[in-house]
């Protein structure tokens, strides 16, 4: 990586993503997690307060970014729980097969070249009945704001470290085979449209998984 996705970019992103209102939203969603976790996109640690320790054994944060990493380091100090760093990108998870209680997904699935091969590795360090926390923005159902997303993305993906607007997410963790339990959709109040479409809730991995190519009804 360069010098503006490892000195800059981790600073412009840490900004956008513990606004107020975002800030809130994360309230709401990670307390929810429990026994061993894994965040993918874990950034520079904005979930941590908001982990309940008497629920959290452990989490594994990964992330690419050195920068980030390094921008994380007074969370990491601060943090309520446990916390080991994996440092490689979300289709690369160096964990055993069935060890995870809880994945978490907050503002991260935008930005994943290989958004089906991540959420798999996702599955797949997922205990059966394992649950998928997620917290994202992606495509808006409204037509106007969905054709400005699809115009927009090739040029945001260069400047926002590959951030995709214009990403079903739902629709992709589906795909994944996850079966969603809850999902709220809201346009976050003091945001422009195309960057403000959320996508929140918690989904799970079947107890017998679908066949490959296959979607849960």
């Amino acid at each position: 990586m360069g010098f503006y996705e490892e000195r800059i970019l981790p600073h412009l992103v840490d900004t956008a993503c513990s606004l107020g209102q975002v800030r809130e939203l994360r309230r709401q969603i990670v307390p929810h997690a429990h026994g061993h976790v894994l965040e993918v996109g874990m950034g520079s640690g904005l979930n941590l307060e908001f982990y309940n320790p008497e629920q959290v054994h452990k989490v594994y944060g990964l992330e690419p970014s050195e920068g980030m990493r390094r921008k994380a380091l007074p969370n990491i100090e601060r943090s309520p729980v446990a916390v080991e760093w994996l440092g490689l990108p979300g289709e690369q998870i160096p964990l055993p097969d069935e060890s995870i209680d809880t994945v978490l997904l907050t503002f991260t699935l935008c930005t994943i070249p290989d958004w089906h091969t991540a959420l798999k590795q996702m599955m797949r360090v997922l205990k059966p009945g394992g649950q998928l926390l997620f917290l994202e923005h992606g495509e808006a159902p409204h037509e106007t704001t969905r054709k400005w997303q699809h115009r927009i993305t090739p040029g945001w993906k260069k400047i926002a470290g590959g951030c995709h607007l214009n990403r079903h997410i739902a629709d992709l963790i589906r795909q994944a085979g996850f079966e969603i339990q809850q999902l709220e959709n809201l346009y976050l109040p003091n945001a422009p449209k195309i960057a403000g479409y959320i996508y929140q809730g918690r989904a799970i991995k079947p107890l017998e998984e679908a066949p490959e190519g296959t979607e849960n009804p």
